[in-house]
């Protein structure tokens, strides 16, 4: 794994910046043949957000090796990992298998808007979800494609992760209790 560290790692109380870990799933890129334009988009993304990149990660295709960078990068970790690569029809394209084998929730809701802002989106099969106290969200493999597709989401992102680990953060609407959001 690369270290790519942009200040304090994690999300604290006092520290309400939302922690990002960045997944390349790419035989191109771990081979050496590609670079990885659509890690750096995410992260200059996140960077531009104002969330704190603690980690960026290279992995080939496969659902095993998926699987498995996603349980290292998850691992005592709170906040969001954004995969890219591995999301369309291409015979070594598993990302999201190797995101549902390890995920303990699915946020359908949050793959069906990532698909909705380009109409190449229907050709993704990108699923999001969660695993512990980590959202997963796959996004294409396009330096584009993944900024249009994290942008899409950007702005609920944050208030998911926190509910991961306080159920009473408040509703982004300023509606509800404060309790069980559904």
């Amino acid at each position: 794994m690369d270290a790519h560290d942009h200040g304090p790692a994690g999300e604290t109380p006092a520290d309400p910046v939302l922690a990002v870990k960045v997944l390349t799933v790419s035989d191109g890129v771990v081979h050496g043949v590609r670079e990885d334009h659509s890690g750096a988009a995410l992260v200059a993304l996140c960077d531009a957000q104002g969330w704190h990149v603690a980690d960026t990660a290279v992995t080939a295709d496969g659902i095993d090796e998926v699987a498995g960078a996603l349980q290292r990068l998850a691992d005592g970790f709170h906040g969001l990992i954004v995969t890219t690569g591995g999301t369309g029809f291409g015979p070594r394209d598993l990302t999201p298998e190797g995101t549902l084998a390890v995920l303990g929730r699915q946020a359908p809701g949050l793959a069906e808007a990532m698909r909705l802002v380009n109409p190449l989106g229907r050709l993704s099969r990108g699923v999001a979800g969660t695993l512990g106290t980590a959202l997963v969200v796959n996004t294409p493999g396009s330096a584009r494609g993944c900024v249009e597709c994290l942008e899409a989401v950007a702005d609920v992102v944050p208030h998911a992760v926190r509910l991961l680990v306080d159920n009473a953060d408040p509703h982004p609407s300023g509606e509800g209790s404060g309790g069980s959001h559904g």
